[in-house]
Order: structure tokens, then sequence, then C-alpha cells
């Protein structure tokens, strides 16, 4: 049976951490770090993401500017806004929650924030410095993911990871910071040939793609580690279920070690997006 990754245990001791940096930023400097939260619209899944966040925040000790926009929302009105938050200086973090509605272009947004105050990581300048190995704002999941696969691993030096899903937030980032641990790096995708056996061959298989219960236990080399980012609303006997990318029961019979859903992934995005803005804040006061 495979170790169960706890990932609010881990999610907990980032917190903490955060908090500690906190604490360091109002004795040395009197400035507490600021995240502002832009939510446009009224996605259910996105509210109650936004809340979590700010709730955290808060824990942490770090100031929550929270901006409530109507779905339709001009472009030029998101645009404005979020200048204003690049000025302000009381803010060091900023969050657009995506997806934004249609109208707005999403690209053009995340390009307007600073890239120092850009706590997401998905500015091209922290695309372009991760990329390249160098110092940056690392997008929240990823760095979630390479903590859990530290807790299991001393070293990743050498080994063989493959990443199921090939999105900017995700899957490419991870890939990023695993050639960084010095892993063998596979990002397998839709068109990818024969993915089953591609997966087979994995020492960490971190699953992203939104697809409940895609990989099976036949997918899984024994003892890898699994990482599961999907998080997938289902219907069972009626009642709403959250599920994996991954078959947890079967998987887990293979693995060595494998991140549940929910309690996985997901707390560990929130504690590192604070860790995020507790860095922004100290790169920007120092």
């Amino acid at each position: 049976m495979a170790q169960v990754i706890d990932g609010k245990q881990l999610a907990s001791q980032v917190l903490e951490d955060a908090a500690a940096e906190v604490e360091w930023l109002k004795h040395h400097f009197e400035s507490v770090p600021g995240l502002a939260v832009v939510l446009v619209g009224d996605d259910a899944a996105s509210q109650i993401y936004v809340r979590n966040k700010i709730k955290r925040a808060k824990e942490a000790g770090i100031a929550s500017f929270e901006h409530y926009l109507e779905a339709d929302t001009s472009q030029a009105t998101l645009d404005a806004l979020i200048q204003e938050l690049n000025d302000d200086p009381g803010v060091h973090g900023i969050l657009v929650q995506l997806p934004l509605p249609e109208h707005i272009d999403e690209a053009r947004i995340i390009s307007s924030i600073l890239p120092e105050k850009d706590v997401d990581g998905f500015h091209p300048a922290n695309v372009g410095a991760l990329s390249q190995g160098r110092a940056s704002l690392v997008p929240c999941t990823p760095q979630g993911c390479l903590i859990m696969l530290r807790h299991v691993h001393q070293d990743l030096s050498g080994k063989n990871a493959v990443i199921v899903g090939r999105s900017n937030i995700v899957g490419k980032p991870m890939a990023a910071l695993l050639l960084q641990e010095n892993c063998t790096v596979t990002i397998a995708h839709s068109r990818t040939r024969d993915i089953r056996k591609v997966c087979q061959e994995a020492d960490i298989l971190i699953a992203a793609t939104g697809s409940p219960g895609l990989i099976q236990s036949d997918w899984i080399k024994p003892e890898a580690t699994v990482i599961d980012v999907g998080i997938n609303a289902i219907e069972v006997d009626g009642q709403r279920k959250l599920i994996g990318d991954v078959d947890f029961d079967g998987a887990s019979q293979v693995a060595g070690a494998i991140s549940p859903v929910p309690g996985g992934v997901g707390p560990m995005t929130i504690a590192c997006l604070l860790l995020n803005t507790t860095r922004a804040a100290k790169n920007q006061l120092t």
C-alpha cells in the first residue's frame, strides 16, 4: 500500500514559513505583505478558491485587498485596476483569478502585472527566468508539487519523471522545475503515442489533465511516486464528489507514494501562493 502524501500537513508547514516571513518583515521594515485578489464574474469554483486564499492569507498575517468585479466588466476597467495595484506600494502581490470572461484578453492581463508582483508566476518574464533556471516567482501548483516530491525523496537527481499534461499553469513549469532537480523529464499529452507505456516508465508521475480517473493502476510503475493535480467534480449516487486524474484506489496498490484528491495538491497551491507573496514583499522592501 502506497504512502499517502498529506498535502494538508505539508501546507501547514509552508504556511508557518510564510507567517515567519511576515513577522520578519514587520520587525525589520514595519511593513506587512499585501496581497490583492481580483475576481471577475460569479464563477462558483473561482469564488470558493478566492475565499480559501483570502482566509489563509489572513491566518498568515498577510493583508488582503479584495476586488470583486461584475462579469461584464470591460477590458479597460480591468486594465486600469491592474495599473492601480501595480502603483500601490502597499500591494506586494497581485492575483487575478482565472479563468476570466471570454471578452477579456487573459494574456494581456497577465502581462500587465508587474513581474515582481506576479505571485502566480505567470508573467512572461517569470516564465522565461524559470526556463533558464534563474530566480523568479514560480507558479504555485508546480512549486507545491515539488515540495511534496522532496518530502518523499531526499534526492530527485536522475529519476525519470513523466508529466501528463502540457498546460502553461502546471505541465510546462513543472518540467522546468524537475529539470533543475536533474530529473529526466517527459511531457506526455493527448497526442502522445502509447501514453500508457510512457507512464509505465516513470519513477515520478505527475497527472495534470483534468480527466477524471484517466490514469489506472496498470499505467504506474511499481513503487513510483504519483502526484495527482487533477480536481474533478463528478456525481456518485446523486452526491457531488471530488476525484483526481488518477484512480486512487487502484494506483495506491501499486505506487510507492501518492497524493490524494482532495487533501493533496490543492492545499499546497494556496500555501505556495502565500509564500510567494512574502517573497515578493521581501524582494520589494530589501
